[in-house]
This record gives structure tokens, C-alpha cells and sequence, in this order.
């Protein structure tokens, strides 16, 4: 027998069967057609990538110390990037509680990894972040949603559901994808229920800096740093392709986040590491990250102007987000955000369908518009070809 008809049987574990495809980058393979507008991925403008500025930081870091840059270095992350993490939150934070991570994409992962047994059970907002979902479900946990509206997590919800949920997964400022924010009271009652409960609180904030008007109330962390693991990122307001995040967590499990990053791949890159230092230095964020905000909020108000325009005279409900990236909206009652997507791209539009951000009972009227990365122009037509698409699916 020929080596080529020896054929070896793979045997999936059960929590590689249980991964799925990312329905946003299935969708985003479509936006890549000449000629399509997307309002469907999360993607910073590159329009905010400070270049000029890595590639300053870039030629210091290799001069300065280019060997330690480009070797193996500690898994925590490097020391002065942890500190400035730690300076620049709204809490009391020593740097030996600050892991940088492959961003905060990885920091779900760890979570997942150190937290989560099959079929324990874990509670999120409804609807909640796709990516979380994806990080969580391969530990085979059960996923719950709580209740939620326009001001957050409902806490009577939370509370009926509490009790031996591992932790609650939460995004209290300008969520993915509906880009709601909590109001203050709902945080303190959060914050006060899950104390009660002895129920852990992972919250996740890639978006708080992109506020438009005024910024958010204070993290849930602050108000409970022991009772809470919180993620950050550099993504949204630096550069996406840097792959850096954060956890901010308490020393009861800050030890197991560390060992589980260790085993997923040892430190997050040195070089990356160095330069993001290097830039944060004399408050580049304070003076930068304001640009991110005029651009984002001029683009929030024109997909805004855009909607009551096209769609005003239509059964079509959104918000209007006071921050970050996304807004949500709610097609009439009968029609599907799923069935409505291929029409809208044979129009030149794309969105993507809510119903994957549900952990369960999804809402298939649903969908997120990203309006951070189109143009004026762009959201100009791309809103009214999405009118046309919906008066379509309407008359059918």
C-alpha cells in the first residue's frame, strides 16, 4: 500500500466542533467587492492611525534598545506599558495587576479559559458582543442572556439569574453592537446586585474613550476593583493591526490569566509592546484621541440625517449612540435582517444582521450599522440604497 492511500482520522474535540465561523468576517468577504459600501464591520477609520507617529516611535525603540525589542520578553508585558495602563485608569490600579494581551480579543479567551467549565453557567447583556460569544462557547458553557434596554442590563433580571452564574459579562459604554450606554443609576444598582450575589463581573470597554459630547460614568471596576476583571484595548484608539490589549485584574485570579497566556503564546509581541510606550509618552492620547471623536460623531450625525431621510417614512426604528462606533435598528415588524442582506448588497450596501449577537431568543429584525469607516458621501448613498432594499422586502 501506497503512503498516499494511508488516510489518518482526525477526531475533533468536542469544543472544536462547537466553534463557528465569525458571521462578521463571512460578511465582511462580501464588502470586499468592488463597489459595495459597508456599514458592516467594526473597524477603527485608518483615517485615526497616527503613522507618523510609530514611525517615530518605531526608529527610537530599535535605537535605543533594539535587542531587548526583538527578544522573548515577560509574559505579564512590558513593564512600562503596564505602569502607563495603570496611570491612565479612573481606579486605583498597581501595575503587577496589568496583563497586556493579544488584544482584548484575548483577554475574552483567557477568561474563558480560567473561568468557565462545561456546562457552567455564564450570563451576558442581550444582545451581546459576537466575539465574546465565539470565545466563550468553545468551553461548552451555558450561555444565558439577561434582559436589557436602552439603559443597560435590567437588574431584577440579572438577580433572578444570578445565583451559581460563573460571571456576567457586561459592555457598559457604547456597546457592540448597539451602542448603548448604562446610565449611572443602572451601574450603582448593577454593581450592588452583583456584590450581593457573589457574582463576578467581566467588563469590557474598547469604546469608553470614543465618547462624543460627554464621557461615560465611571467603569463598573471602580466600584468594585475585587469583584471584577476588566478589559481594555489599543485597538480604537491607536491602530487595530498593533493586536494589544489589557486585563486590569484582582490578585484572587490575576496568577491563572497569567499562566493561561503563558500557554497561549507566551507574551504578546515585544516590538508592538515598546512602541506603543514609546507613543503613549508626554499624553499623545489626550491630544489625539479628541480627532477620533469629531470624526466618529460628524459621521454618526450624517448616518443619523441619512436614516430619517430614507427611512423616516418607514416602520424602522434605531438610537442615537452618544459614543464609539455602531447604532442599532429595527426593521418592520415581518421583514428579516438576515433575508434583507442579499438584497441590500445587490444594491451596493452592506449591514450586519443582529440575530448572531444573541445568546439566545434572537430578535431577527435587527441589525447593526457601523458608520465609522464610509464617508459622508458614502453613508449618503449606502442609507438610501438600504431604503430601496427595505421598501423592496416591504412590497414582497
Amino acid at each position: 500500500m501506497k503512503m498516499n492511500d494511508l488516510k489518518p482520522t482526525w477526531t475533533l474535540a468536542r469544543r472544536a466542533e462547537r466553534m463557528n465561523p465569525s458571521v462578521i468576517r463571512e460578511i465582511l468577504k462580501v464588502t470586499e467587492r468592488p463597489g459595495i459600501i459597508s456599514f458592516a464591520g467594526g473597524l477603527p477609520s485608518p483615517k485615526t492611525f497616527p503613522v507618523t507617529e510609530f514611525e517615530q516611535a518605531c526608529a527610537e525603540v530599535l535605537r535605543t534598545d533594539g535587542q531587548a525589542a526583538l527578544q522573548y520578553a515577560a509574559s505579564e508585558g512590558y513593564a512600562p506599558l503596564r505602569e502607563a495602563v495603570a496611570a491612565m485608569l479612573p481606579w486605583n490600579v498597581d501595575a503587577s495587576q496589568v496583563l497586556i494581551t493579544t488584544g482584548s480579543q484575548q483577554g475574552l479567551d483567557l477568561v474563558a479559559k480560567v473561568l468557565i467549565d462545561a456546562d457552567s453557567r455564564i450570563l451576558v447583556e442581550t444582545p451581546t458582543y459576537l466575539g465574546a460569544l465565539q470565545a466563550f462557547t468553545p468551553m461548552e458553557p451555558q450561555v444565558v442572556g439577561v434582559a436589557s434596554d436602552a439603559e443597560g442590563v435590567d437588574v431584577d433580571d440579572l438577580a433572578r439569574k444570578a445565583d451559581g452564574a460563573r460571571f456576567f459579562y457586561v459592555l457598559p459604554n457604547f456597546q457592540n453592537p448597539t451602542g448603548r450606554t448604562m446610565s449611572e443609576a443602572r451601574r450603582a444598582a448593577l454593581v450592588q446586585s452583583a456584590a450581593e450575589h457573589g457574582l463576578p463581573i467581566v467588563e469590557d470597554n474598547p469604546y469608553g474613550d470614543l465618547w462624543f459630547d460627554a464621557p461615560p460614568p465611571a467603569p463598573l471596576t471602580a466600584r468594585n476593583p475585587e469583584g471584577m476583571i476588566y478589559l481594555g484595548s489599543f485597538s480604537k484608539v491607536l491602530a487595530p493591526g498593533l493586536r494589544l490589549g489589557y486585563i486590569v485584574a484582582p490578585a484572587a485570579i490575576a496568577p491563572k490569566l497569567l499562566q493561561a497566556k503563558q500557554a497561549a503564546d507566551l507574551h504578546s509581541p515585544t516590538f508592538n509592546q515598546r512602541m506603543v510606550a514609546e507613543v503613549l509618552k508626554n499624553g499623545f492620547l489626550g491630544r489625539h484621541v479628541p480627532k477620533i471623536r469629531a470624526l466618529y460623531k460628524s459621521q454618526r450625525d450624517a448616518m443619523l440625517a441619512a436614516l430619517t431621510r430614507e427611512l423616516g417614512d418607514l416602520d424602522v426604528s434605531w438610537n442615537a449612540p452618544d459614543g464609539g462606533m455602531f447604532l442599532w435598528a429595527r426593521l418592520p415588524e415581518g421583514l428579516s435582517a438576515i433575508d434583507l442582506l442579499p438584497k441590500a448588497v445587490e444594491r451596493g450596501v452592506a449591514f450586519v444582521p443582529g440575530a448572531a449577537f444573541y445568546a439566545e431568543h434572537a430578535d431577527p429584525r435587527t441589525l447593526r450599522l457601523s458608520f465609522v469607516t464610509a464617508t459622508v458621501e458614502q453613508i449618503d448613498t449606502g442609507v438610501a440604497a438600504l431604503g430601496q432594499a427595505i421598501r423592496e422586502a416591504i412590497r414582497q
